[in-house]
């Protein structure tokens, strides 16, 4: 009878418990309040390091690292820093495309020198005081060459994109920063397919770099109505997916309804393609295949040239895509 008594217990169904406080669905359920406010970046050089320094744990990292240096304008040296994460960036971009530019003097630096008889074909330009000019505005325009540069006022986007694989330059007295992309993880080169083996056709097959697996689709596809929307998933995540679609041929409420599946899922992480496939699909249980995975390039291409969608993610080297309607 107590052992009865015991197997009764084990398996019997209890109620939960009743807590006192309810949890948000997400972030944006919280009260004013209680929201953490966004955070400006400071003027001060010190200060913005400071926020970094506990941001990243950095008694705890070895991989952020901080590079202090000053910058030579106008025969002063105004302090600066580079923040970047190793690992995640390529050196020889930041050493030639953001140290190089900034170390070395330019033209408002050089001291002035004595003025000379204008050539043939040449303006001369008598040089009296030094002109007052914005740092803000000459930095990103005359200092930086890199063509893929960005100003940011705030702390949140500025460690995305160093998480991303940017690197950030923050200048004393200057309450911007400026993130320049300089991605270098290394990743596996496009081969043949592992899977989809076949004997006649392309033998390229997608690889982990998403913009590396969008080039091949624009490769192929060969359009320039042929649309890629880069949408981010996962709370803690972040990762990376790509809506692809060829317009005028994709029908507008298939492409509505994928964007609205994928936008509105509240998830913190995003892994695998296979984790979103079972998130949008209609019924994920059912035996009929709703979606198709394939790691062919072309395969892809051809489905997007017959109106269908194609979702890539992140790091992961298979692409499905929707089928021709959503229930």
């Amino acid at each position: 009878m107590g052992l009865k008594n015991y197997f009764n217990q084990l398996f019997e169904y209890h109620e939960p418990d009743e807590y006192e406080f309810i949890l948000p669905k997400n972030a944006n359920d919280l009260p004013e309040e209680t929201q953490e406010p966004k955070q400006t970046i400071y003027p001060s050089l010190s200060v913005n390091l400071e926020y970094f320094k506990t941001k990243y744990n950095l008694l705890i990292n070895s991989d952020v690292k901080f590079r202090k240096f000053t910058i030579p304008i106008q025969n002063q040296k105004v302090p600066a820093m580079l923040l970047y994460i190793d690992g995640m960036v390529d050196e020889a971009t930041i050493t030639n495309s953001v140290l190089q530019p900034l170390l070395l003097k330019n033209s408002i630096t050089m001291q002035e020198q004595e003025p000379k008889q204008p050539k043939a074909g040449r303006i001369s330009i008598t040089r009296g005081k030094q002109p007052k000019i914005n740092l803000e505005t000459f930095i990103f325009d005359g200092l930086i060459p890199h063509n893929s540069i960005t100003k940011q006022t705030e702390f949140e986007p500025v460690i995305k994109a160093v998480n991303g694989g940017s690197c950030a330059l923050f200048v004393d007295t200057v309450a911007t920063a400026f993130c320049v992309e300089t991605k270098g993880v290394e990743g596996r080169s496009v081969s043949t397919p592992m899977t989809e083996n076949i004997v006649r056709g392309s033998q390229e097959a997608f690889v982990e770099s998403l913009r590396t697996n969008t080039s091949l689709l624009r490769k192929i596809v060969n359009n320039e109505n042929l649309v890629i929307e880069e949408v981010e998933v996962g709370v803690v995540s972040k990762t990376k997916v790509a809506i692809c679609y060829v317009q005028n041929i994709a029908n507008d409420d298939l492409v509505a309804e994928t964007k609205y599946r994928i936008n509105n899922l509240n998830i913190d992480s995003l892994t695998s393609s296979g984790q979103l496939e079972q998130f949008i699909k209609d019924n994920p249980s059912s035996p009929f295949p709703q979606t198709i995975a394939t790691e062919r390039p072309d395969r892809v291409s051809n489905y997007l040239l017959d109106g269908r969608i194609a979702i890539v993610v992140n790091r992961h080297t298979v692409c499905f895509g929707c089928s021709s309607h959503f229930s």
